[in-house]
């Protein structure tokens, strides 16, 4: 259940990738510069998602996640909200869960929180009364917030263009009779030799047409299970304090702590 909760939670995540710190993108001479895609186009539509988020300072929305396994008649929804900042030097992320739902089961609270700060990643569990910190960069060279998970999953806004064509067939699919076209869907399926093939069998990504961010994630991986991830009430660059993303830890919760793995000197 836990790493089905990381990887929703990481899917959730994909949507929002900026480019890490220190990285430089080189700009084309004008000369040369390639002709802007059509809007409608899956091309177009990537484009201005990379552009949006690009120049995303903050983010937040309240998520409802729910992760299906069809082949046990079983599913799990839980619900809560996703606060992000993108600061000169560093970026914040905190995500509180703050429900849980088991199939038909009346929904009960159940508090779970995830933090990064571009060094380190944190899960307290608050049922469990457990922490897990996981460092993921050195202190002197913190990684963006999104880019992180850009192994695992496509970043959208994030990954280049011409990267996710490489690891899928991407098409704009048409909406259902009936269904308002408020949304673009891109259609993602992998490719045999894709990095994501032993993970994901296709992803589908409902992007507002009006805010150019996504607003619903459906992934189906190797095992058959599907990762639904809904971002709603979403709020573009409101006003967050820093403070929101301290980390208060009651003192008698268990504390697992996973140090940066590094290369032996001199490899």
């Amino acid at each position: 259940m836990y790493r089905a909760l990381i990887v929703g939670f990481v899917l959730a995540l994909s949507t929002l990738g900026g480019p890490s710190y220190g990285q430089e993108t080189a700009e084309k001479p004008a000369c040369c510069a390639s002709p802007s895609p059509a809007a409608n186009s899956v091309e177009g539509i990537l484009d201005r998602l990379q552009s949006t988020v690009n120049e995303l300072k903050g983010y937040q929305c309240d998520i409802d996640y729910v992760y299906k396994q069809p082949l046990l008649e079983s599913q799990t929804r839980r619900t809560g909200k996703l606060y992000y900042i993108k600061l000169e030097k560093q970026s914040y992320l905190r995500v509180d869960f703050e429900t849980i739902q088991y199939d038909d089961e009346k929904e009960a609270k159940r508090r779970e929180q995830f933090f990064f700060d571009g060094i380190w990643g944190t899960y307290i569990d608050y049922e469990g009364r457990s922490v897990q910190r996981q460092q993921v960069a050195e202190p002197n060279a913190p990684v963006d917030a999104f880019s992180l998970v850009s192994r695992r999953v496509p970043v959208l806004g994030f990954s280049k263009i011409d990267d996710l064509e490489k690891q899928f067939e991407i098409t704009l699919a048409k909406p259902k009779d009936g269904e308002p076209a408020t949304s673009h869907l891109l259609h993602m399926v992998v490719k045999p030799d894709s990095a994501y093939h032993e993970d994901y069998v296709s992803i589908d990504c409902w992007i507002d047409r009006k805010q150019g961010l996504p607003t619903q994630i459906a992934a189906v991986t190797t095992e058959e299970d599907i990762h639904e991830i809904r971002l709603v009430k979403a709020k573009i660059n409101p006003t967050i304090a820093r403070e929101r993303f301290e980390i208060s830890v009651p003192g008698d919760f268990a504390v697992e702590t996973i140090p940066l793995k590094r290369s032996p000197a001199g490899k």
